[in-house]
Formats: C-alpha cells, structure tokens, sequence
C-alpha cells in the first residue's frame, strides 16, 4: 500500500513571468485560465492553471480540495502537479503536460487495434486507479475525455487528468454527494445512497465496454430515462458489434459493471483477471467496426471539451521537426508555431477541468426516486 508522496512545496515569486515564458492560452473557465508555458531554465513545457485569487472566493473549498488531491499523488498515470506559486493576486499550478491527444482519437487514428490494445489501457487505467484507492482516494469522473496520451509515441501511455470531482475518503464520514458524468455514474449514485471506491470501478466496466465497441453501454436522450437503464444495470452485448469479442472480455466487463457494489470487483480484482493479467485478449483487429462506432457516437463535438489544445501539438511537432533536419538548415525558430498534420491527435491539457467547468454535478432531483 503506498504512503502519501511528498508533494510539491508552496513557493512565492514576486513576477511569474521571471520563471515562464507564457505562450498559449490553452482555454479559460469559471475562475482559472491555463497557459501554456515553457520553464526559462530548463526548457521544458508545462500547463500552467491560473487561478485569480479574488474569483476564488465562496469556490476555496473545491480548490483547496483539488490541491490537496493532486498533492498526494504520484503515479506513471497520473497527471502531476509540479509546483504550486503565489504571485500578486493569483495562484498558478504547474502541471504536467501531456502532448499525445485524446483516447478516442488515437482509437480512430490507428490502422490496427485489438482487444489486447484496449487489455494494456484498461491494465494502465486500472492500476493507477488502485493507487488512487490505496491513498483513500476516490476520482469520482472517470471516463474516456479523461484518459489522455502522454506523448506522440506509438506506444505512448496513458495519462488520467482531471481530479476537479474527485475526494479523499473521510474514516468518519461517507460519500454522498451525487456527482459524475451522466453514462459513467454507478447505479448507487442516482440511488442517492452512500457509496466508495467502487463507482471508479463501475466507470472502468463502462469504459472498457466503449473501448471493445465504440459505443456507450447506456444511452437516452432523455436523462431520466438514462439514469433509470442503469439504475437498473441494464444493457447488452450486442451482435454483430460483440460477435468477435472474446467471452473473457465480456467476463471482466461484467464483474465491474455489477448492481451491487459489495459484489463489484476492486480494482486489485480486476488486475488478476485472465483478461488484463492472463492471455484471455484476442488479437483480432476490430479497428473497423470500433472507429465507425467511436465516430458515429461520439461525435468530436461531444467528446472535446471546448478549448485551444492544438498549440501543443503544435509545439511538439516544431520540436520534432527541429530534431529531425537538424544540420539541414530548415528546423523551425524557437517561437514558430508549426501546424499540426492533417489528421493528426490533439493533445490536451494537464487537467481537464481547468479549461471548462468540472463535470456537471448530477442534481438529485434529477434521479429517479426509488
């Protein structure tokens, strides 16, 4: 079980602007701005979160939970924060970038996915959300817009971003609050009941059933509608969509998409099941089927959030370009924005949440009353 991490140290700095170079607005919400920014000294990019200390008043409690959740953490999958700054009137979080773009993207992009791609995500997903779990953490918003590559590399990891929604476990307290992503949420949420860890796996089931199919388990235009299928646990594997699905898969999907969260499989469950830790996942390619339903169901429109992510694309694509014709005279100026190719991932920011409003708070009056 791992301890809480050292997290990074609360430093004042009289100009901001002495220590990054400010680029690209990467995009705005309620209270912050997230920049773009290269570190002076080293060079290296990050996503600073700008947070106007006067907007944050009546709000400090969400934030000083979001710090003090990204604080704790240190994970391969996690997105980090690496330093926090007071300067004037504001605070800035220096987040880690990740440059490789959305999961959706990368799925449509590629020319070959499996079963075992989605295996080796769904591994990632896992184990850094036991992590989470050790630390007495809850995320509380998994889904796919908050699973983000790490880099442009094919075999890039993947990254969770977004702990605007998430909450450390009080021993004395229990969670309550009914929150999360319509088509993500655990039937005890809409319930209104008391809940744990295992909403995270719930959303885990629902994200590896969309990666095998390209398409959400649950699904109504009409909320109440919606939440009353899973409420219910209601859904299906269809054919032709899950002919050439192996029944491991559809085994592990299961066993955390199940009703009662006392019989819902942990996360350290889920590790040891022939699907993610055996050789259960079948090499077929089934990037057709899946990318046309990605496409068809998830619209761009829907599963991006609205802000400027294409800049840092940009700025890895300048970077590379510069490594590749190094000597031949051609590599772009430092400052030169290159544009990304026809095609290409759009990679986003640190901390989703930063750019747009957290993931909308499912109002209880909006459940079904049981």
């Amino acid at each position: 079980m791992p301890g809480a991490v050292e997290g990074p140290s609360w430093k004042q700095a009289e100009d901001i602007g002495d220590i990054y170079d400010f680029r690209d607005v990467l995009g705005t919400g309620a209270f912050s701005e997230v920049i773009l920014a290269e570190d002076k000294r080293t060079q290296k990019l990050v996503a600073i979160k700008c947070i106007a200390k006067k907007a944050l008043e009546g709000k400090e409690g969400s934030m000083q939970n979001e710090i003090a959740v990204l604080h704790k953490i240190k994970h391969p999958n996690i997105v980090a924060l690496d330093d926090i700054y007071e300067s004037g009137g504001h605070l800035y979080l220096i987040m880690q970038l990740v440059s490789g773009g959305e999961l959706f993207d990368r799925i449509v992009e590629k020319g070959f996915y499996t079963e075992r791609d989605a295996s080796r995500l769904i591994f990632q997903v896992l184990d850094a959300v036991k992590y989470l779990h050790d630390l007495g953490i809850v995320h509380r918003d998994l889904k796919p817009e908050n699973l983000l590559y790490y880099s442009l590399d094919e075999d890039s990891k993947i990254m969770i971003s977004d702990f605007g929604l998430s909450k450390m476990e009080d021993p004395g307290s229990v969670l309550s609050t009914a929150c999360g992503t319509p088509g993500y949420v655990a039937p005890e949420v809409l319930a209104q009941k008391p809940y744990s860890k295992a909403v995270d796996c719930w959303s885990i089931g629902v994200i590896a059933y969309i990666l095998l199919c390209g398409y959400p388990p649950f699904y109504d235009e009409n909320d109440a509608k919606l939440f009353e299928q899973i409420l219910k646990a209601e859904y299906e594997f269809d054919s032709p969509y899950w002919d050439d699905i192996s029944d491991s898969a559809k085994d592990f999907i299961r066993h955390l998409m199940e009703k009662d969260p006392e019989k819902r499989f942990t996360c350290e469950q889920a590790l040891q099941h022939p699907w993610i830790a055996g050789d259960t996942a079948l090499d077929k390619n089934i990037h057709q089927s899946v990318s046309e339903q990605i496409k068809k169901n998830f619209a761009k429109s829907k599963w991006k959030q609205a802000f400027n992510a294409t800049a840092v694309v940009r700025h890895m694509r300048k970077l590379q370009l510069g490594t590749s014709q190094e000597g031949q005279g051609q590599s772009a100026s430092h400052g030169e924005l290159l544009a990304p190719a026809a095609g290409g991932p759009v990679a986003s920011c640190c901390c989703r949440d930063c750019c747009v409003e957290p993931g909308p708070e499912l109002s209880p009056t909006l459940a079904p009353q049981l």
